[in-house]
């Protein structure tokens, strides 16, 4: 990126990922949602067009390009489903930056290598019953005996756990200690003891993969071990970090697609005589709403762009997050009332975008933790 502007090569990938988008997922998107089951044949497409190893190395087996790029692809399949987006984003931010930056190189090339050349599917599970935005409050545990651990414990709102081959597990290997007792662990769904459940019925991202998984007894060797011990909360907090970026691509890329699917109604809708394009009250609407979504992604691509150049991006992500899911929820809303009664039709996506909107003020950190880290890095 050359100051405001793409590079040919990036604004060439973007082209790729909105077709894509188009012409594989816009139009079974309604019927995953109404099923609230996610498309398998779209996995299996994604991962032969190298979705899933956007930013990591070829040496790896990635695709080798940057995080800006990765969010330019969050961004448009987004502007169409966002429980694809929420899909990639969780394989790609969590669950292989974990391996990618704390593990040794023969676990990157064991489990990494696979997860970036779209072999597997990943997903993060430090979630739990009673421990959400307070994630010092995990409880699953990780004995050591010999030479692996014993894993138990219950993770919830996992996603892409129906569907994963690798999962990213936090437990305690020192309880005594609390949060700096914690660590990471690779873990295989097919790990006996490893149990996932049926899917969380949501009002959002109804297609997504969301479930309960339990471990029990899982017999984890102890070169699944991401970092060292004690390292699992700053493994989970840099992973975090970095995935509010494609959380707040995630938002920008639902906004622009309510606002795109609203300019073409209101062009069409005719009212007292004339298409309600015609109207101020719609052109100011929609030129607010415009201006924001514009800010919003300039904000997720400063995060990016830190991130990229190794500079503090942390704030920068949590300002992107905090932004772009609070225009999200207000540009949805407001496209459904220029629907009026069709936008609250299921006949429309502009419904299913404002259901989806809710949840980018709540996962991956909710707005009031995001004013935490923000207000932290502020040195009040």
């Amino acid at each position: 990126m050359e100051g405001f502007k793409l590079t040919k090569t990036q604004e060439l990938q973007r082209t790729l990922f909105h077709n894509f988008a188009e012409n594989e997922i816009r139009d079974i998107a309604r019927d995953m949602d109404e099923s609230e089951e996610y498309s398998m044949e779209l996995v299996q497409k994604m991962q032969k067009c190298h979705f899933f190893g956007i930013p990591y190395s070829k040496e790896y087996g990635g695709a080798g390009a940057d995080v800006l790029t990765y969010t330019l692809a969050m961004e448009e399949l987004s502007k169409v489903d966002a429980s694809t987006g929420i899909t990639l984003s969780v394989h790609t931010s969590l669950c292989c930056s974990c391996i990618n930056e704390f593990g040794t190189e023969e676990q990157k090339q064991k489990y990494l290598r696979p997860l970036v050349d779209g072999s597997k599917i990943g997903c993060f599970a430090l979630t739990e019953p009673n421990a959400g935005t307070d994630a010092s409050g995990v409880q699953k545990e990780a004995k050591k005996e010999g030479d692996h651990y014993i894993l138990n414990g219950t993770s919830i709102f996992t996603t892409n756990s129906g569907f994963a081959d690798t999962f990213i597990v936090f437990a305690l290997t020192d309880k005594s200690k609390g949060p700096k007792g914690m660590s990471a662990f690779i873990v295989d769904r097919t790990m006996p003891g490893v149990s996932v459940g049926a899917n969380i019925p949501r009002m959002g991202i109804r297609a997504a993969s969301n479930c309960e998984v339990a471990y029990e007894d899982v017999v984890v060797p102890a070169d699944r071990l991401l970092g060292q011990e004690g390292k699992g909360y700053k493994i989970a907090m840099q992973a975090l970090a970095g995935g509010r970026i494609g959380i707040g691509a995630q938002s920008v890329g639902i906004a622009q697609g309510a606002i795109n699917e609203a300019i073409k109604y209101v062009k069409e809708r005719k009212q007292f005589g004339k298409p309600i394009s015609k109207f101020q009250n719609t052109q100011f609407k929609l030129a607010e709403m415009q201006t924001k979504v514009d800010a919003a992604r300039l904000m997720v691509w400063r995060a990016a762009i830190a991130k990229d150049n190794h500079e503090n991006y942390a704030p920068y992500a949590a300002m992107c997050k905090l932004f772009a899911s609070d225009v999200a929820n207000e540009v949805t809303r407001t496209c459904v009332q220029l629907f009026g009664g069709y936008g609250y039709s299921r006949e429309y996506p502009v419904e299913r975008m404002m259901r989806d909107a809710k949840i980018t003020e709540i996962y991956e950190g909710t707005s009031e933790a995001m004013k935490m880290v923000i207000s932290g890095s502020m040195k009040l």
